[in-house]
């Protein structure tokens, strides 16, 4: 990968391109059988849905077929990346010797790519010039990582690798939200904090610090999220209506695919509006 950073695009790079992979998620992947998938599937398994040419026999129609996981996962890249790149265009159909390994490096890739994310947010929104050398630093070393051969990718410490970058996501963070708008925040707004099923359609969340929060199934509708740190936070059914998502720190894609939210929802420039969002402002 001799890409800059500074030219990598999240769709070609950092966000999943699935004609230039393998199938990887329908494979390599497990699943079991919930509200998100109607069967188990053990990793290393096709999916039952995968075709020969590495497309989806229901792509048009996952949701209603009980495959609502499929519509909210993002490989961050990976996919393409480990198909074209760390094994050269080389395909676990047709070469039985890369199936075990490539299979075996594709959620490493995965988790890597998703740090490279991160670091590339704050590198984006930061202006301290300490922290942005060093997350540019960081951003180097993961991405160096990722080029390496499937032996070395597959041995590497994610965990490790998160917990270096985490402290210096948190300053980028806090230095930032510091010159934000928000007012003095409620007290259950926090991180980690438990805001299940919570309306919080009255709480200024501007600036906020939510990272690392649940807020499966709550009420965000109208709500500005200008600058509120959302790294990690689950927002699994989240209705997000009308809400100001463009200027959130750290927002991912499956975050805004696991939401709810409808036209009026404001997302950051390059992200993809559900389709079953279309679907809820019609119901």
């Amino acid at each position: 990968m001799s890409r800059t950073r500074l030219e990598l695009g999240r769709r070609e790079d950092l966000g999943g391109d699935c004609a230039n992979c393998f199938g990887l998620c329908c494979v390599a992947l497990a699943f079991s059988r919930s509200s998100d998938f109607p069967v188990d599937k053990p990793a290393g398994e096709p999916c039952v849905n995968l075709v020969d040419d590495d497309s989806c026999a229901i792509h048009d129609r996952l949701r209603p077929s009980g495959y609502r996981g499929c519509t909210v996962f993002d490989c961050f890249g990976a996919g393409q990346k480990v198909s074209r790149q760390t094994f050269a265009g080389s395909s676990w159909r047709t070469d039985a010797g890369v199936r075990g390994e490539m299979f075996a490096v594709f959620p490493v890739m995965r988790r890597l790519h998703e740090l490279l994310w991160y670091l590339d947010c704050a590198l984006a929104f930061t202006t301290d010039e300490a922290i942005g050398t060093a997350l540019a630093e960081q951003f180097e070393s993961v991405r160096r990582l990722t080029a390496g051969e499937p032996g070395s990718v597959r041995q590497i410490d994610t965990d490790a690798l998160y917990d270096q970058a985490r402290p210096l996501l948190v300053r980028a963070s806090a230095a930032h939200r510091s010159t934000g708008a928000g007012s003095q925040p409620d007290r259950r707004i926090r991180p980690g904090a438990d805001l299940v099923g919570v309306d919080l359609r009255r709480v200024d969340l501007r600036s906020a610090d939510l990272r690392g929060a649940l807020l499966i199934a709550s009420d965000l509708r109208g709500v500005d999220l200008s600058r509120c740190d959302l790294l990690g936070v689950d927002l699994r059914d989240a209705n997000v209506g009308g809400a100001d998502l463009s200027s959130a720190l750290f927002l991912t894609q499956p975050q805004v695919s696991a939401a709810t939210g409808d036209p009026a929802t404001r997302l950051p420039e390059g992200f993809d509006r559900p389709a079953h969002w279309e679907h809820n402002a019609l119901t």
